[in-house]
């Protein structure tokens, strides 16, 4: 089976409807999917849940989708950098699932491995476990949360083989890894695509088995969130 197709609007194709839920990988603006991104803006689907990090920066990767008003709701840890979210969220136009940072990265390692819910000590006492059931282990109170899955999963990579066997660099490799586990689908940005069997096992983050497009995009720009810099000395 070919996994490799020609553009990031034909690797969408078929994947999109209105109301589905998208996880998409990064941090900050490191390592996210902003083509894929930039193609399901394109194509228009609306009512979105999307699972992210962070909700990116004005005009920038999920900033645009925002934008465009395709996302009703966001399941993210940090969203302080986009002017749009706070003006919607506080309109009440947008819904908003906080979920602390560690939390939000083991619920979607949960959802790949197919653990429905887990317990975890964070939040307990706090607004983040209102409605969630807590229970006692050792003397100890634990609040559980849900694995997280959605119908897509967007992820960009710095190397692929046409198999879809997957490797991250530095900081990209938050969060892209276990979502590429979790999505119904997944479908991958990489920036550099080799022959199959032309990456050592060891150094395979994502096996293959779990993506089933990739496209190629060698030239896309790295975004700097923060440029911050001295004087040079005289």
């Amino acid at each position: 089976m070919n996994k490799v197709y020609p553009d990031v609007d034909a690797a969408v194709q078929g994947l999109l409807h209105d109301g589905m839920t998208i996880m998409s990988g990064g941090f900050g603006l490191c390592g996210i999917p902003e083509a894929l991104a930039e193609a399901i803006l394109r194509a228009g689907t609306k009512n979105l849940t999307v699972i992210s990090n962070n909700a990116g920066v004005d005009g920038i990767g999920l900033g645009k989708l925002l934008e465009s008003r395709q996302i009703k709701k966001m399941i993210s840890s940090y969203v302080g950098e986009n002017k749009i979210f706070a003006q919607q969220y506080m309109a009440g136009e947008l819904e908003l699932e906080f979920t602390p940072q560690g939390t939000m990265a083991e619920r979607i390692r949960a959802g790949g491995a197919g653990i429905p819910a887990f317990f975890t000590k964070t939040g307990v006492g706090t607004l983040i476990a209102e409605g969630k059931e807590v229970r006692e282990f050792d003397g100890q109170k634990y609040v559980m949360e849900r694995g997280l899955t959605a119908d897509l999963s967007i992820v960009h990579a710095w190397k692929a083989d046409t198999e879809g066997n997957l490797v991250f660099r530095m900081t990209a490799r938050n969060f892209n890894p276990m979502m590429a586990t979790a999505g119904r689908k997944t479908v991958v940005q990489v920036e550099n695509l080799v022959p199959a069997g032309s990456i050592n096992p060891d150094h395979i983050h994502t096996p293959g088995i779990y993506v089933d497009r990739i496209v190629h995009l060698p030239n896309e720009p790295k975004r700097v969130e923060f440029r911050t810099t001295r004087k040079r000395a005289s």
